[in-house]
C-alpha cells in the first residue's frame, strides 16, 4: 500500500517572524492569512488561499479608505475571502461607536461596503455564520455574559477554521507571526493555550520569534 503524501499548510499572522520565511510559505500547499500584512510584510511571500478579514470597526474602515489595499499583493493573491463577523454578531455583541464617533463616520458594521470593495477587486467572499462565532467563543471558555466585553481575535477564528477543514490525517500545519499580545479585549492567554492544545493533538509547528531566533543564533555560533 502506497503511503499518502502529506500536505503542508502555513498560517501566517501579522506579527514578527523569526526570519524571512517567504520561500517556505510560498512553497506550502495552502496558505492562510489575516486582514493585511504588518510586521510580516516582505518576509512571508504572497501566496494566499484563504484571507480572513475582520469586517467591523476602525480597522475595516481604514482598509476601505486605503485605495492600495484591494490591489495589494495579498488581497490579489487570495483565492477566497472570509468575513469573520456576521452582521448579527456585530449587532448583538460588539461595542458600537458613540454618537460623536458616528458623526465622524465611524461604524460597527462595514459588511456591505467591504463586500463591494472585495467584489470589485474580483474576490469571492463568504461570511462565517453567527453560530460559528458563538461556538468559537464557547470553545475558548467565554460565557454568554462575556461576549459583550471579550472578543476572540481574527487569528483564533482563522486557525480554528483551518484546522477543522484540513484533516490531521493529511495535513501538517505551521503557524508563525503570532505573539498573542495586543488589544486588551482579546483573550490572548486562552487563545495561546488553545493553539498549544491543538499542537499536542496533531502535527503543528508553532514558530516563536524569540525561541527560533535563539536557535538560529546558536547554529550561527556553531558554524562560526
Amino acid at each position: 500500500m502506497v503511503d499518502m503524501v502529506r500536505k503542508r499548510a502555513f498560517i501566517v499572522g501579522n506579527g514578527s517572524l523569526p526570519f524571512d520565511m517567504s520561500e517556505r510559505v510560498d512553497a506550502s500547499d495552502h496558505v492562510v492569512r489575516f486582514n493585511e500584512p504588518k510586521m510580516s510584510i516582505g518576509m512571508s511571500g504572497t501566496k494566499t488561499n484563504w484571507l480572513f478579514v475582520a469586517n467591523s470597526g476602525k480597522p475595516m474602515q481604514r482598509r476601505l479608505n486605503d485605495p492600495n489595499y484591494p490591489t495589494s499583493p495579498i488581497v490579489q493573491a487570495a483565492d477566497m475571502v472570509f468575513f469573520l463577523y456576521h452582521p448579527r454578531i456585530i449587532r448583538d455583541y460588539f461595542i458600537q461607536p458613540n454618537f460623536l464617533s458616528r458623526l465622524k463616520g465611524r461604524r460597527g458594521d462595514w459588511t456591505h461596503e467591504a463586500l463591494a470593495m472585495f467584489g470589485e477587486a474580483g474576490k469571492t467572499v463568504a461570511i462565517l455564520p453567527p453560530t460559528y462565532y458563538e461556538e468559537g467563543c464557547a470553545e475558548l471558555g467565554l460565557t454568554s455574559a462575556m461576549l459583550t466585553s471579550m472578543f476572540p481575535s481574527s487569528g483564533y477564528f482563522g486557525i480554528r477554521y483551518a484546522l477543522e477543514r484540513l484533516p490531521a490525517e493529511e495535513w501538517d500545519v505551521e503557524i508563525a507571526g503570532f505573539s498573542w499580545q495586543g488589544w486588551k479585549r482579546h483573550a490572548w492567554g486562552d487563545e495561546q493555550a488553545w493553539v498549544k492544545q491543538k499542537a499536542g493533538e496533531r502535527n503543528i509547528r508553532i514558530w516563536s520569534v524569540e525561541e527560533d531566533r535563539a536557535d538560529l543564533n546558536e547554529k550561527d555560533k556553531e558554524i562560526g
